[in-house]
């Protein structure tokens, strides 16, 4: 059928208006009160660069929501994960967030597990009043931008001052290091973000960052530069990156004979780490992550995981679980699926015992949670050190 001019007009005002409803309808929580489950949206990196990362903390998320399917849900609703792949590219993230809101009907987006995907998808949940856990997300950014805190994202995982700031003390105090080099993933506001915070903390504590040097996600050959860094003769190299890279870093670091420590955060916290650069090559490193295997209170969490999946779980995986018990607990204060009362008691989150400890949320919707120092020796992970923020 054509329409003239004045009729377009009619119609387009006409059309928008109904599909203004119809997303209205979807923000108010309508349909997902009538609902016998409450649909959390699962938005993480299944595919692509950093997967390993994204079906762990998947993995650790549902864990903690068979857990309570099992125990009866919640006021008798069942929680049902609805998963979208974000393929480890900050645009997929955004369009998978958008449509788990719109499409899907989600109370609670958690995920994805890197800080570049999770803050691609901050607006579109900020504008819809859905609210965001983001599991491994560790950039000051995600929850405070410009000064504001960000009133729908929160997270399970410490932020990069914590890491920064507990690794240039560690370098300073337990190394002994008076120099630094510090070589960072340029496309990763992750590892930008840790490699300024411990250059700041490193000066402050009296020591000198000698060499700063940058690198790309999927690089493959780092000897060029890893040999211009030797030239400084700095005590301790820090870079915080993921395992991917970090694995290949470390490898050829040590092939070029470079024999300082090497140290890092807990991007590094996977296996594939040791498969990529050889146990031996990753003798002398530490990293900064939230648990240790060898820790008797997470010894529960761990168990579960390996009940359910017949393998160890990493980090990813108990950040994933952490968020669950948050958002578990979240939903059973807020009485139901209501996103804007499950974001305030996110925002309320306090003593909650979680897979990696006890969690309570601050005012910028981080948690207050211990960190941990691992020592990569001989194929086995040490902890060296406990620490709580300050």
């Amino acid at each position: 059928m054509l329409f003239g001019k004045r009729g377009r007009r009619v119609a387009g005002m006409l059309l928008g208006t109904m599909l203004l409803g119809g997303v209205l309808a979807g923000c108010g929580g309508g349909d997902k009160a009538k609902s016998d489950e409450i649909k959390v949206g699962a938005n993480f990196e299944m595919t692509g660069n950093v997967a390993n990362y994204g079906n762990a903390t998947f993995e650790g998320l549902q864990l903690a929501i068979d857990e309570a399917n099992a125990a009866g849900g919640i006021n008798g609703k069942k929680i049902t994960l609805v998963k979208a792949d974000s393929k480890s590219e900050a645009s997929e993230a955004a369009n998978a967030a958008t449509k788990l809101i719109s499409d899907d009907k989600v109370s609670v987006l958690v995920g994805p597990a890197t800080t570049g995907s999770v803050l691609a998808e901050v607006r579109i949940a900020t504008d819809a009043k859905v609210p965001i856990i983001a599991p491994c997300a560790t950039s000051p950014k995600v929850t405070v931008e410009n000064g504001k805190v960000q009133p729908y994202v929160f997270r399970s995982c410490f932020i990069d001052p914590q890491q920064g700031d507990v690794m240039a003390a560690f370098a300073k105090d337990n190394l002994k290091a008076k120099t630094a080099v510090v070589y960072v993933d340029s496309s990763s506001d992750y590892s930008k973000s840790l490699g300024q915070v411990f250059k700041e903390k490193f000066e402050a504590a009296g020591g000198k960052v000698l060499m700063e040097e940058a690198f790309l996600q999927k690089d493959q050959d780092f000897k060029a530069t890893l040999t211009k860094l030797m030239t400084a003769n700095a005590d301790v190299m820090f870079v915080p990156a993921y395992y991917e890279e970090v694995g290949k870093i470390v490898k050829q670091a040590r092939e070029i004979g470079f024999t300082k420590p090497i140290i890092g955060t807990d991007g590094w916290d996977d296996p594939k780490v040791a498969d990529i650069a050889g146990k031996d090559a990753l003798n002398n490193t530490y990293f900064s992550t939230h648990y240790s295997d060898k820790d008797e209170s997470v010894k529960p969490f761990i168990d579960a995981f390996q009940k359910k999946y017949n393998k160890a779980p990493n980090v990813f995986a108990a950040l994933g679980y952490d968020a669950g018990k948050m958002l578990i607990d979240a939903i059973k204060r807020a009485g139901g699926v209501d996103s804007e009362k499950i974001t305030k008691a996110l925002a309320e989150t306090k003593d909650l015992k979680v897979g990696t400890g006890i969690l309570s949320m601050d005012a910028n919707h981080n948690p207050i949670k211990q960190a941990v120092i691992l020592e990569n020796k001989d194929g086995d992970r040490v902890m060296v050190a406990k620490i709580m923020p300050k």
